[in-house]
């Protein structure tokens, strides 16, 4: 008998249930792992559950929220068959900018869309974000995992998540802190992070023709095992710094570049100078220039350049910080500092030339 005769179906219209149930049984184990004692009730329910009693031991606390997505590297994802990774990506986007303002994130909650639920797929996905959650030291409470047939392809999916954090009021990091004089810490990215694949895609399979499996002799691996490097996760280093050190702002260095996210976190009349001579970038950015020609100043805008945060601390704290980021493996170094801004157009440049 014919689907016509027999009537419609949800399974006939592209959703597997079934599938979905399994993809959370999978998971179960890794969101696990994330648990705080704040955390109530388990995997499954309509809402995450937390504690907000645990804020009573602040004077005035204040929530901070972040949400945020992968962008196009999920594609690179896709194509590669690799799907534990991108969640430290998405985790690593959100929990660092909640820690900019010196907030402890608490909890994050996430939203997979796939084209088909394929169980093991979603689950490894989650399991990346279970990992980053561990790393930043925040609860995965939730999620939702949505099946779009006939808007995504089959192996199509997206990854977003957004996350909640707390900071003590007197304890709110920004530019209000900031003072001439300050200096200028630059954290080390791993790589490309998240941001700015729209352009590494066009220049690496568009204009190069290059393969994912293309062995680059200046990566020591494969082109695609390069560009799937997980972002770096920053959010408990930072936090260490902020309860070791006076520190006055940081900045998550994202979309846009270097300058334009550190201008963010400068007050008005004031300017940060950061000098190029202090790093040299990766090899990925100089081999995304150079197969794409790709002009320096719009790599800058548009990729970290071997930058994932930055710190604004007092000159005389800047020794302090370097030595507890150094004892948590973190390669950090004085990168500028703060002037007034005399003229400048905008609260941060780069100036000089890159070391190397």
């Amino acid at each position: 008998m014919s689907e016509t005769t027999t009537g419609a179906s949800y399974a006939a219209a592209g959703v597997d249930i079934e599938a979905g149930d399994r993809a959370v049984e999978l998971m179960k184990e890794w969101v696990k792992k994330t648990r705080r004692p704040e955390v109530l009730g388990g995997l499954g329910g309509f809402a995450g559950l937390f504690d907000a009693s645990a804020l009573k031991r602040y004077e005035r606390p204040l929530l901070a929220s972040a949400t945020d997505g992968v962008g196009t590297k999920v594609d690179l994802a896709r194509k590669m068959g690799v799907y534990d990774t991108i969640g430290h990506d998405l985790v690593g986007m959100v929990v660092d900018d909640l820690v900019v303002c010196g907030a402890e994130p608490l909890f994050m909650t996430d939203y997979i869309c796939v084209g088909k639920v394929h169980p093991e797929r979603v689950a490894a996905i989650v399991k990346g974000i279970a990992e980053g959650c561990v790393l930043a030291g925040c609860a995965l409470v939730g999620g939702e995992t949505a099946e779009h047939p006939g808007l995504l392809g089959e192996d199509d999916f997206d990854v977003a998540g957004a996350g909640t954090g707390v900071v003590e009021a007197d304890r709110l990091l920004g530019a209000d802190r900031i003072r001439t004089g300050d200096a200028v810490i630059a954290m080390a990215s791993s790589g490309l992070h998240s941001n700015g694949y729209s352009l590494v895609r066009h220049v690496v399979f568009d204009r190069a023709g290059w393969s994912l499996d293309r062995e680059v002799a200046e990566f020591g691996r494969t082109l695609g095992e390069e560009l799937l490097e997980p972002t770096k996760i920053y959010s408990l280093d930072c936090l260490a710094l902020a309860r070791t050190t006076e520190v006055h702002a940081f900045s998550h260095i994202t979309g846009g570049g270097l300058a334009a996210n550190l201008a963010r976190v400068i007050p008005d009349g004031l300017h940060a100078t950061v000098d190029r001579s202090t790093w040299t970038p990766g090899a990925v950015f100089d081999v995304i220039g150079t197969a794409g020609r790709v002009e320096r100043l719009e790599l800058e805008k548009t990729l970290n350049m071997g930058v994932g945060m930055m710190a604004v601390v007092p000159a005389e704290s800047a020794d302090a910080a370097l030595t507890t980021l150094a004892d948590r493996g973190v390669d950090a170094w004085i990168a500028g500092e703060i002037t007034e801004r005399a003229g400048h157009p905008t609260g941060a440049t780069l100036t000089g030339d890159y070391a190397g």
